[in-house]
């Protein structure tokens, strides 16, 4: 199938965090907030969802249906936790293909793979989730965790991930999402706002990453919006469910 151009355009803008940025530019600026979190990111995370983000990794795999000896792809790994959780399920006949944009970020997946043993079943890719260097119907299952929301062009994503994905695959997002009930929504606001980037200064000397990725979290389509624009990039069965009242969701929906 031969890719539509999504060279960006000169002129147009888009959001980073509350700014709004030339399109062309904002792939560089969120390069720079994980080159500069890239070795702290588990940390990163732990502040932002108080641990409980490793609960709803789990949780994403273990409702994903990933079956022994199936191809899969993740992108915007990160340090690699889904991949990890995706290999043993795959198991030594099945393949996880680690990707992300960042090269930083890559290598600390890649390390901590290494780390962790396991490196049978695994294979890393640099790649742009707009603009994916695999073959149409390639992988049996796609997954981007907490990825999606720093993506240029969210839709030209969804569209390469159903491109990649075979017939009946799956693809599965989980992403900091609208939170549903608002006492717990002003309590999140205090949080991400007040604290979390006081927490970035105080532990990592970097408050204007952990405040770009709050402002991030609100700029992401909501629950519904999402659901629409994987029906639009060709999804079908396309579902939604809350974690923790809607501060993330998670997405499911399969090609053909």
């Amino acid at each position: 199938m031969q890719q539509a151009d999504k060279s960006p355009k000169k002129g147009v803008t888009t959001h980073f965090g509350y700014q709004d940025v030339p399109v062309e530019d904002k792939t560089r600026m969120v390069r720079g907030v994980f080159d500069s979190v890239a070795s702290r990111y588990d940390l990163m995370n732990d502040l932002m969802s108080l641990g409980v983000h490793r609960l709803w990794k789990r949780h994403f795999i273990a409702i994903s249906n990933i079956q022994p000896g199936q191809r899969v792809l993740d992108l915007a790994g990160g340090t690699g936790d889904i991949a990890a959780l995706m290999s043993k399920r795959v198991g030594s006949n099945g393949s996880v293909v680690l990707s992300d944009i960042n090269e930083a970020m890559l290598a600390v997946g890649r390390e901590r793979m290494e780390d962790r043993g396991i490196v049978g079943n695994i294979e890393y890719s640099l790649a742009n989730a707009e603009k994916l260097p695999f073959a149409d119907a390639e992988f049996d299952a796609v997954t981007i965790a907490f990825g999606l929301r720093n993506v240029t062009d969210q839709q030209a994503a969804l569209q390469e991930m159903f491109r990649v994905l075979k017939p009946g695959g799956r693809a599965m997002i989980l992403e900091f999402s609208k939170v549903e009930f608002e006492g717990l929504k002003k309590v999140y606001d205090a949080y991400s706002f007040g604290i979390l980037p006081r927490l970035g200064k105080l532990v990592t000397d970097d408050e204007d990453s952990y405040r770009y990725l709050a402002e991030s979290i609100r700029k992401h389509p909501s629950q519904d919006d999402l659901a629409d624009m994987m029906i639009e990039a060709g999804f079908s069965n396309v579902t939604y469910r809350n974690l923790t009242g809607g501060v993330v969701a998670i997405h499911s929906g399969h090609h053909g």
